[in-house]
């Protein structure tokens, strides 16, 4: 198999596997339609791809030598997880368009990947796997294939709530499908905190 081929394997296997990133995707397509979710799913890619770039070129040597950013990271995430997730078991379920506005914006889907484990994850386990000597080459290439197999991945998710948006046209249903992704964000950020994890 070729180094791109392998690159988009692994881009692909990371990106479209459930994450805190993906389920406000699922939520937001449920919730606000497709169209207003891109957004986020353009600010996720960006963030992630930038989180990608800065890792392969030294990032990690950071972390390496300053552990404790390790932690402040875990932290802030898992507040961040926390708090989205009370947002969306608060939300009343109504859908309105001129709701619309309110759709997760660039910036929030961008914090977001930098908050979330399982960005870094991928971050470290991909450069590890790909470029490991830190060739900027390899990196770019990295880049550029993770920058379109993520927002796709992410569209993917952002299109299946647009799908189900269908069957939860009533605020009950909605509240419902809410609350579900809410619990399931905050298993999430309970997750990073578990010892042994």
């Amino acid at each position: 198999m070729s180094l791109m081929m392998s690159m988009a394997a692994f881009a692909l296997a990371a990106s479209i596997t459930p994450g805190p990133v993906n389920i406000v995707a699922l939520s937001s397509g449920a919730r606000f339609g497709f169209r207003a979710s891109q957004r986020h799913v353009a600010g996720a890619t960006l963030g992630f791809v930038l989180l990608l770039v800065l890792m392969g070129l030294g990032l990690h040597e950071l972390l390496r030598l300053w552990p404790a950013l390790t932690q402040v990271v875990q932290w802030a995430a898992v507040a961040f997880l926390l708090y989205m997730a009370f947002k969306l078991a608060a939300d009343n379920g109504q859908l309105e368009a001129k709701d619309a506005s309110r759709a997760p914006s660039m910036l929030y889907g961008a914090v977001m990947q930098w908050l979330n484990p399982k960005a870094w994850l991928a971050c470290v386990a991909g450069m590890g796997a790909f470029v490991a000597d830190g060739e900027a080459r390899l990196v770019w290439q990295f880049a550029a294939v993770y920058l379109v197999i993520c927002y796709l991945s992410v569209g993917c998710w952002a299109y299946a709530g647009t799908f189900l948006r269908g069957y939860l046209n009533n605020p009950a249903g909605m509240r419902l499908f809410n609350r579900l992704m809410a619990m399931m964000l905050a298993v999430s950020a309970v997750y990073l905190v578990l010892p042994g994890r």
